[in-house]
């Protein structure tokens, strides 16, 4: 998975960042002001972007954190089984299963195209166009 460092204290509320390992969009931020001899600290609360778990960090506002890169790909669904999707890349023309996630069951029919990313090493689907 490619990442890059950012500083925390750069963060702002729908970024995404890595928190235990797991790729995680910020909901919220609260920044504590520096005491005489500290610095600020950052208490950051994310929740995961594959799994939808809550998670917590608290940092000094001048550490860096890993972001990681997400590529943004479009798919057309060839078919649909359950809750799967068999989709195919619309530039490599690679075609592979993916969840398709509850707000988008209705949504997704076939034939359509769908936005997915690629984080992780994961494919989620993200919206269908």
């Amino acid at each position: 998975m490619d990442t890059k460092l950012v500083s925390i204290g750069s963060l702002k509320k729908g970024d995404t960042l890595l928190i235990e390992g797991a790729p995680c969009r910020v909901t919220t931020i609260q920044i504590s002001r520096p005491g005489k001899h500290g610095h600020a600290k950052v208490n950051l609360m994310g929740v995961g972007v594959i799994d939808g778990k809550k998670r917590n960090i608290v940092m000094p506002g001048h550490d860096k954190i890993e972001v990681p890169i997400i590529e943004k790909k479009t798919a057309q669904v060839l078919s649909i089984s359950g809750s799967t999707a068999n989709v195919m890349d619309m530039e490599t023309y690679e075609t592979f299963d993916m969840d398709i996630p509850e707000e988008l069951k209705d949504q997704v029919i076939d034939g359509c195209q769908v936005m997915y990313w690629v984080l992780a090493d994961q494919k989620v689907m993200r919206q269908v166009k």
